[in-house]
């Protein structure tokens, strides 16, 4: 089923209804993690516990974690990336060769990008184009951005052809708390979406503009890239050169939504005495990540948001992680951009490619050699744990 609900992007509601923001203020959940933080209080697990290394390189697990997802409700891309009705997108990252539209009305639509007629790709990868209308680049077969055939040449070549039977292929999708989400059943159940809505709405998600977007190949299983996102104990020490110093050592505190996990990191003045009520000062001194199960990951910073999807490669060793970033809509571009940009350059290329996704390569090259069967998940990596078991239910349950 379709979730529709009304939501903004930038500053206007893109349903033709007027929508404003639900929050303007932390939800309790987030004032919770950040009141235990200020306190001293630390997310951490009651004993060491190992993982044994066969689900970062077995191909027979990696297939039926690609069908488990396949199978679920995943988030695909910010909401804000296609800001405008009348606009569409090729995506490819998924594994999946998709269309995503904003049609006239404001709804997000989700199909796959490949024409009625001979098969033919109708949008190649790349930035949004606007337009009412998708034109087949073969044989110029038009489509709505309701995926509905409209036209074609020559129908004297197609006599009984009726259009209303040729539309495009359509996969189920919602778009909740500034995210699009996706599922290839058209009847599926977005609930996991919603349980994010209430936080991802307090944040202003919806109301972000668009500033970059990057797509990275590890050589790594996709879960590795994950693990990263679940623990702060590696923020000191990988990241001693890009954005260690702002943060204190191993301090968080997390609780979870459903499958999701929210973590809430300290920065070096995570103790400072705030109202945590108000978001300006709580960004400055917690950084707030999410986990959205099974494969995002959405990181607070002080004055923009990363969301993040990872998404299993053809094998195990190999994984996409496609960064956005997202600033404020409601502030004038021209006066940040320079600052926005450093922030992309020092995340997108440094924190997250050179360091957070080198690790993961580098932990799957150990894993390979075959020197290790078990992996050891120190008590400040709970959520790595967690995240896992999470997973291995799914997956017995289906077996």
């Amino acid at each position: 089923m379709d979730v529709d609900l009304p939501y903004r992007v930038g500053r206007r509601s893109i349903t033709g209804m007027d929508a404003p923001r639900k929050s303007i203020s932390p939800t309790p959940g987030q004032i919770a993690l950040a009141e235990k933080l200020a306190r001293g209080e630390t997310f951490m697990a009651d004993d060491v516990v190992t993982l044994s290394v066969d689900r970062y390189v077995d191909e027979t697990r990696h297939d039926a974690e690609k069908k488990l997802l396949e199978g679920m409700a995943t988030p695909l891309v910010p909401s804000t990336l296609l800001a405008e009705p009348g606009s569409a997108l090729a995506h490819d990252d998924s594994g999946r060769a998709l269309l995503i539209t904003r049609d006239q009305h404001g709804k997000a639509r989700i199909f796959a990008n490949a024409c009625a007629h001979r098969g033919t790709r109708l949008l190649d990868a790349g930035d949004v184009v606007e337009g009412r209308k998708i034109a087949c680049p073969y044989h110029a077969w038009v489509y709505n951005l309701e995926g509905a055939l409209v036209g074609f040449p020559r129908p004297d070549a197609f006599p009984g052809l009726c259009k209303d039977d040729h539309g495009l292929v359509e996969y189920g999708a919602a778009e909740q708390g500034g995210l699009i989400w996706f599922s290839p059943d058209t009847q599926a159940d977005f609930a996991v979406a919603q349980q994010l809505a209430d936080d991802f709405d307090a944040i202003g998600l919806g109301e972000m503009r668009f500033f970059q977007r990057g797509t990275h190949r590890i050589a790594a299983n996709w879960k590795l890239v994950i693990d990263a996102f679940l623990e702060s104990y590696h923020v000191k020490r990988l990241h001693q050169g890009s954005i260690g110093e702002f943060f204190a050592d191993g301090m968080a505190t997390a609780d979870c939504i459903g499958r999701h996990q929210r973590f809430a990191v300290g920065r070096v003045d995570y103790d400072r005495k705030i109202d945590p009520t108000d978001w300006s000062q709580l960004r400055e001194t917690v950084t707030l990540t999410y986990h959205i199960f099974p494969n995002g990951v959405l990181v607070l910073s002080p004055d923009y948001c990363n969301v993040m999807m990872v998404h299993p490669g053809k094998d195990a060793r190999s994984c996409r992680a496609e960064n956005f970033m997202l600033v404020p809509g409601d502030t004038d571009p021209s006066l940040f951009s320079d600052k926005w940009e450093r922030s992309w350059q020092l995340l997108d290329k440094g924190t997250f490619g050179g360091e957070d996704f080198r690790a993961a390569a580098l932990c799957q090259q150990g894993i390979d050699s075959g020197v290790r069967k078990e992996m050891i998940i120190g008590r400040l990596e709970a959520g790595i744990t967690q995240f896992h078991d999470q997973l291995d239910e799914l997956l017995q349950a289906r077996s």
